[in-house]
C-alpha cells in the first residue's frame, strides 16, 4: 500500500510554476514554427529541433494514458488522468473562496502509517478527496497508488450564509408570521463508482478568528458525514480529517475515533447513528423537535437512559432537586434519575434525594481557573462530571430549578447537544441532551485554560465546545422572566403558561430567587426592584403545588430556616417602605404552616417573632439576631 512520502508544495505557488512553464513551451513552439524563410535552408538544425517536439509530444502522451485515475466526483463516469486540466480546475475553485482555504501541513508519512495499520486497506478500492491543493492531490496517488482517486467537488456557500444566519437568536416556532426554514446548503455529488472506503477532507482552522464557528470548515464536515452515510453496503467507510483544531465533537464522536496523530483524525462513524444526525436541520435555523411533540416515545435501551443533575458548594438546592424529581414522575417518566453531589452536602441533604428517589454519586469538584476564588462560577465546571456516567447512552441533563409538568422523555431520541436557543447563536444549557463518554470529559477538560466562557461559567463553555447543536422549542425549557419591553398582552400569556392546567409548558425554569427560599404565599421576587422581572404568583403557585404532591417525609427537607425567615422579612419591610408592587404584607394569606399573624406579630411553626423598631425577636428561644443593613440580604439572596 505505502507509496513515497512527497513534500508538499502549496496550491497557488505550483499553479503558478505549471503556468510559467506551460507559457514558457507554448512561446518556445511558437518561436520555432515562425522560422524566417530565410533560415529554411537549415535542415539539420530544423530535423533537430522537430525531434525534440515529437520527443516531448510523445512523453506527454503515454504520461497521459499512463497516470492513476482521477475521478470527479460531478462526472463519476468520466476517468482523467494527470493533473494538467482537472488540478488546475479544482486550485482555481479553490482559491475563489478564501474560507475553504487550509493552510494545514500535511504530514504524509503519519498517513501512510495510519493507513497501514487498518486491518482492511488492502481490500479499499475507491478514495474520496475533499479540499486538497493540486500538489496535495498528486502525493495522494504517489502515496495510495493502488486505490482510485475520487477528487470531490463541493460547491461553496453562498457568501450571505454565515453562522448567525445558520444559528438565529429567534426563530418563530409558533409559526404564527412565518414557518423558520434554514439557508440552502449545497451537497456532494455521490460518485456511483468507485466504490469509497476512505473521505479525506482537508479543514481550514484560523485560530486567529471564531474557527469553531466557521461556516465553511462545518460545511466540509457536514460533506463528508454525507458522503460516508450515502455508503449502501455493509462495508466500513472511514473519514480522515486533516486540521490543526478538533472536529466537531458530536458529529464526529471521540467514540468513533481510531486514531488521531499530530493533526490527523481517523474515524469510522456508526453510519446509521450519522444519518440520523444528518436528517436534522443543519443548524438552529429550524426546530429539531416540533412544538407539539408525540410524548408516547418508547426505546429499547431505557435502562441506558436517565434524568441527571448536579449539586456542588450549595445545600440551599436540595429542596429545588427534590421537588424536580416529584415533577418527573408526576409527568410520567419512569428513567433512572442521577445526581451528583460533592463532599459540601451532607449526609442528611443526601438522604432526601434518596428518599425522593435520586441515585447519588459522589463527586470531586472542578475547579474553573478562570474564576474569582468565592465567586458564583468558582466550582461551575463540576458540571463536567456528567460525561463521566458512561454507564448510560443518554442522559437529559437538567437544572435543579425547574419542573418538568410534561413526559419529556422523547428527548432521549436527540443527539447531543440538543437544547433551547439562549441568546445570540448560543444554548441555554438547562435542559439538554448529553452522550457520556470519557474521551469527551477529556477533551473538555483539556481545553479549560485555553477557551474562553463568555458568561465565565460552565455554559458559556460548553457552547464553545458544543458550536453544533440541535434547537428544541421554548417550551421544553420556558425561563420564568419577563421582559422589560414585553407588552402587556405578552405577560399576560407568560402568566396563563406559568399556570395552565393541564400544563402547555413542558419544562418551567424558575430564574431568580427560588420558590423554596420565599414563603410560600408569593414570590419574594417582587421584594427587590432589580429581582422584579423574574416575579410570578402563578409560577411560585405551581412549584409549591408539585411540592404539596409529595410524600409528607420529604416536606422537611424544603422549611426555611430561622435566618432565612428573618432576611425575607426584612426585604419585605424594606418593600412595604419602597412601595413595591405586590411586595408587602402578602403573608396575611392562609398559609399551610402559618398558624396566625396580625400587626407586628407572627406565629409561624414553633416560633413567635416580632419585628421592633429595631430587632428581631423570638420569642420561642428569646434569641435576638440582628438584622443586615439594607441591600446585604438583597445581594445574598440574588446570588442564588
Amino acid at each position: 500500500m505505502r507509496g513515497s512520502s512527497p513534500s508538499t508544495v502549496e496550491p497557488r505557488e505550483e499553479t503558478s510554476k505549471r503556468k510559467f512553464l506551460r507559457d514558457k513551451g507554448l512561446r518556445d513552439v511558437e518561436k520555432a514554427l515562425q522560422v524566417p524563410i530565410q533560415y529554411r535552408n537549415l535542415n539539420c538544425k530544423l530535423s533537430t529541433l522537430k525531434l525534440v517536439l515529437v520527443v516531448i509530444a510523445l512523453g506527454t502522451l503515454v504520461t497521459f494514458f499512463h497516470s492513476p485515475a482521477v475521478h470527479i466526483a460531478d462526472h463519476p463516469s468520466t476517468s482523467i488522468s494527470r493533473p494538467s486540466l482537472v488540478d488546475l480546475w479544482i486550485g482555481e475553485d479553490a482559491a475563489a473562496d478564501p474560507r475553504y482555504i487550509s493552510t494545514a501541513e500535511v504530514d504524509w508519512e503519519q498517513i501512510s502509517d495510519i493507513i497501514d495499520k487498518l486491518n482492511d486497506s488492502t481490500e479499499y478500492q475507491g478514495i474520496g478527496l475533499l479540499n486538497f491543493n493540486v500538489s496535495e492531490i498528486d502525493n495522494w496517488k504517489h502515496l495510495l497508488p493502488d486505490l482510485e482517486h475520487v477528487v470531490l467537488n463541493l460547491d461553496h456557500l453562498p457568501k450571505n450564509v454565515t453562522w448567525e444566519s445558520l444559528y438565529p437568536e429567534w426563530i418563530d416556532e409558533e409559526e404564527e408570521f412565518e414557518v423558520p426554514t434554514c439557508p440552502s446548503v449545497p451537497k456532494l455529488k455521490v460518485p456511483g463508482k468507485p466504490r469509497i472506503d476512505i473521505i479525506a477532507v482537508k479543514l481550514p482552522c484560523d485560530k486567529s478568528g471564531r474557527w469553531s464557528r466557521d461556516v465553511a470548515r462545518l460545511h466540509l464536515q457536514l460533506a463528508a458525514a454525507s458522503l460516508a452515510a450515502s455508503a449502501k453496503s455493509y462495508h466500513p467507510v472511514r473519514v480522515l480529517l486533516v486540521t490543526d483544531c478538533f472536529p466537531v465533537p458530536n458529529l464526529f464522536t471521540c467514540k468513533e475515533l481510531i486514531s488521531h496523530e499530530g493533526n490527523l483524525w481517523l474515524y469510522q462513524p456508526n453510519l446509521n447513528v450519522m444519518r440520523e444526525k444528518l436528517n436534522l436541520p443543519v443548524g438552529s435555523c429550524e426546530l429539531a423537535v416540533p412544538l407539539k411533540a408525540k410524548e408516547n416515545f418508547y426505546s429499547e435501551g431505557a435502562h441506558r437512559e436517565a434524568y441527571a443533575t448536579i449539586l456542588h458548594s450549595a445545600q440551599v438546592y436540595v429542596c429545588g432537586a427534590i421537588v424536580a424529581a416529584q415533577s418527573i414522575r408526576m409527568a410520567g417518566s419512569t428513567r433512572d434519575l442521577v445526581i451528583l453531589v460533592d463532599e459540601t452536602i451532607s449526609d442528611y441533604h443526601r438522604g432526601g434525594l434518596e428518599a425522593a428517589g435520586w441515585k447519588v454519586r459522589t463527586i470531586q469538584r472542578i475547579r474553573n481557573p478562570k474564576a474569582e476564588k468565592d465567586a458564583y462560577n468558582e466550582w461551575n465546571y463540576s458540571k463536567f462530571r456528567l460525561w463521566q456516567l458512561t454507564d448510560y447512552d443518554k442522559i437529559i441533563f437538567i437544572d435543579a430549578d425547574l419542573l418538568i409538568l410534561r413526559n419529556i422523555d422523547f428527548l432521549f431520541e436527540m443527539p447531543e447537544i440538543t437544547a433551547t436557543g439562549n441568546n445570540a447563536t448560543l444554548f441555554n444549557s438547562g435542559v439538554m441532551v448529553v452522550e457520556p463518554s470519557n474521551c469527551t470529559f477529556r477533551l473538555l477538560m483539556d481545553h479549560i485554560h485555553e477557551i474562553e466562557s463568555y458568561n465565565g461559567g460552565d455554559q458559556g463553555y460548553l457552547n464553545e465546545i458544543f458550536t453544533w447543536w440541535h434547537r428544541i422549542p421554548k417550551h421544553m425549557n420556558f425561563l420564568k422572566h419577563f421582559w422589560e419591553g414585553d407588552e402587556e398582552e405578552k405577560k399576560q400569556m407568560k402568566t396563563h403558561l406559568f399556570g395552565a392546567d393541564p400544563p402547555i409548558l413542558y419544562v418551567l425554569h424558575y430564574l431568580g430567587n427560588k420558590p423554596w427560599i420565599c414563603f410560600r404565599d408569593y414570590d419574594c421576587n417582587w421584594n427587590v426592584d432589580i429581582l422584579q422581572e423574574f416575579a410570578s404568583d402563578v409560577a411560585h403557585k405551581t412549584w409549591w403545588k408539585v411540592h404539596d404532591a409529595m410524600p409528607e417525609n420529604l416536606h422537611k427537607y424544603c422549611l426555611l430556616r430561622s435566618k432565612q425567615k428573618a432576611a425575607l422579612e426584612w426585604d419585605r419591610r424594606q418593600a412595604e417602605k419602597g412601595n413595591y408592587t405586590d411586595g408587602h404584607w402578602k403573608i396575611k394569606i392562609k398559609d399551610k404552616r402559618l398558624k396566625t399573624c396580625f400587626e407586628d406579630f407572627c406565629y409561624w411553626e414553633s416560633m413567635l417573632w416580632h419585628w421592633g423598631e429595631k430587632n428581631w425577636t423570638d420569642n420561642a428561644t428569646n434569641v435576638t439576631p440582628s438584622p443586615p443593613p439594607p441591600g446585604a440580604i438583597t445581594t445574598s439572596l440574588s446570588s442564588l
